[in-house]
């Protein structure tokens, strides 16, 4: 795992993310776990969860673990939060899938509790840690306005570039209304992307039907396959549309060979920007 981040960033990544699931139907490391070795291992991406289903979790021991890794990374840490969409698994925890909202508001209010400084100052969380950015996924209404409410980001996944500027517009309504800075929750997005030639798209499709388990026909719609310079360009399109954080979901194996491919893309994009040449 070290030496994968570690590639990764030599790579040029500017962010390492780990999901979280206590129970799935392939083998995964446990988040914060991963994230650890992530941090040691590298000096300069982002280090963060995309997300971690705090409902499934207890607030208090969360917030510790964010702060530990907080001050192991040197403050390259985000804690990406979400309620998740798969029912077994929180059966197997012996939750409530029903009251996982609800959970998640609670579970937000504990975390910060837990980071505030206590009134009896001999019993609170040390040694304190830079402040733990909170950002939220989930493309529906109540995830964004759980965002504009609460958090510091806001990372969706399965939201095509034509929804995605509306929604950053609703976002930042939302938090105007809340009473804070209509920018201060940083708008980012989570897109599946699988780099190859023209079956790139059967294959990156058919990759994520076996790790989901759910049909191929579930990520046409927000696939992004083809070659490096075609999934580039569907990636701008999200930022033309708002987005500040592209967090890339690479749908194949050698995950970081494609996103090397992307990369170089985006690179030789930016050196035709500056030197005015011709794309």
């Amino acid at each position: 795992m070290a030496e994968l981040c570690r590639y990764a960033e030599g790579t040029g990544a500017d962010s390492l993310w780990a999901v979280d699931h206590l129970y799935w139907p392939h083998p995964i490391g446990e988040a914060l776990t991963t994230l650890t070795v992530a941090a040691l291992a590298t000096t300069r991406p982002t280090v963060g969860t995309c997300v971690l289903q705090l409902p499934l979790r207890q607030a208090a021991a969360v917030a510790k673990q964010a702060t530990a890794l907080q001050l192991l990374s040197g403050g390259r840490f985000v804690l990406g939060l979400g309620v998740g969409s798969h029912e077994e698994e929180y059966e197997r925890v012996g939750v409530d899938f029903r009251r996982r909202g609800h959970l998640m508001d609670q579970g937000v209010a504990r975390l910060r509790e837990a980071w505030a400084p206590g009134e009896d100052a001999g019993y609170v969380q040390q040694p304190e840690a830079p402040p733990v950015p909170v950002w939220f996924g989930g493309a529906s209404a109540a995830a964004r306005r759980r965002a504009a409410a609460l958090g510091d980001g806001w990372i969706p996944l399965f939201i095509a570039p034509d929804e995605y500027a509306p929604a950053v517009a609703a976002l930042r309504h939302e938090t105007a209304q809340g009473g804070r800075e209509p920018g201060a929750v940083e708008p980012g997005v989570v897109v599946f992307v699988c780099v190859g030639d023209d079956d790139a798209a059967a294959r990156g499709a058919a990759w994520l039907s076996e790790l989901y388990r759910v049909p191929t026909k579930a990520f046409r719609r927000h696939l992004v396959a083809g070659s490096a310079d075609a999934c580039a360009a569907a990636l701008r399109r999200y930022g033309e549309a708002g987005a500040r954080h592209i967090v890339v979901m690479v749908a194949g194996s050698p995950a970081v060979d494609h996103f090397g491919q992307l990369r170089a893309s985006f690179v030789r994009d930016e050196e035709r920007i500056l030197t005015g040449a011709p794309a």
